[in-house]
């Protein structure tokens, strides 16, 4: 695909962003009067804001590139070798709890490889955006992972999700603890890789994670001169993969951490 193709998307995924996060702040701040929550899974929350926001990102690219497929949490799709992936709430609980903690994640992915990333958090009114090989940014700014490159000076996110056994999950956090690092949790995946992008911690791992949750996120870090594992495999796809995000220095502690 050629650039002039790319930079449209990319103005119109940052554009998208935008609109489909007002209309979440909107229903966040409608609350009381307007949300229906249910449960997916396990601690696995669903509101009736997720799919209205997912069709508002689904009809407007749809409008502007109907040649590409869409992929996207709550009502699936297909996937071709243009498809943009989406997450229309990643944060649901702390959305649906009134935590103030939630974005959009919007990727386009060509040939298996996330070319285009718009992350907005709508109550921060921050656009965490780039397009590969054109660098990162914030609200237009350019972004940098930060420099630190010890472990006993880091901040890692460590996610974690029902999908994997929490044992698993305490054996890291161990390891990152004993390697002195200080561990931290919140609730959006896609914003935790975005601080990671934006210097504000060094690194987020986690042991699974959906497809839709990190594939903007992870290009985020690598336009912003950090690392990530492998994620977006073909596996991923289908079933998700394991995450890391970090400044370069903490890659190889961050996989001794995360390894089985």
């Amino acid at each position: 695909m050629d650039d002039s193709s790319l930079q449209i998307r990319f103005l119109a995924a940052q554009a998208i962003a935008r609109e489909a996060g007002q209309l979440m702040r909107t229903r966040f701040e409608q609350r009381d009067e307007v949300l229906k929550l249910a449960f997916k899974g396990p601690q696995d929350y669903l509101t009736a804001t997720d799919a209205e926001v997912e069709r508002l990102i689904a009809a407007r690219l749809a409008q502007s590139f109907p040649e590409d497929a869409f992929f996207g949490e709550e009502g699936g799709g297909r996937f071709a070798e243009s498809v943009w992936i989406v997450d229309p709430i990643d944060g649901t609980a702390d959305f649906a709890r009134g935590v103030a903690y939630f974005c959009v994640s919007i990727a386009f992915v060509h040939a298996g490889r996330t070319e285009i990333a718009a992350v907005y958090d709508p109550m921060a009114d921050e656009l965490f955006a780039a397009c590969r090989g054109h660098g990162a940014s914030l609200d237009g700014r350019p972004m940098r992972v930060s420099p630190i490159a010890a472990m006993q000076r880091a901040i890692v996110e460590l996610g974690w999700s029902p999908r994997a056994p929490f044992e698993r999950y305490l054996e890291v956090a161990t390891r990152l603890n004993a390697m002195g690092a200080g561990v931290k949790r919140r609730g959006s995946g896609a914003l935790g890789l975005a601080y990671v992008a934006a210097g504000r911690q060094d690194a987020y791992c986690e042991l699974h994670i959906n497809a839709w949750d990190a594939a903007a996120a992870v290009l985020l870090i690598e336009e912003a001169g950090g690392w990530t594992n492998d994620f977006l495999t073909p596996e991923c796809l289908a079933s998700g993969n394991r995450v890391i995000g970090c400044t370069p220095a903490l890659r190889e502690p961050l996989l001794a951490a995360m390894a089985a």
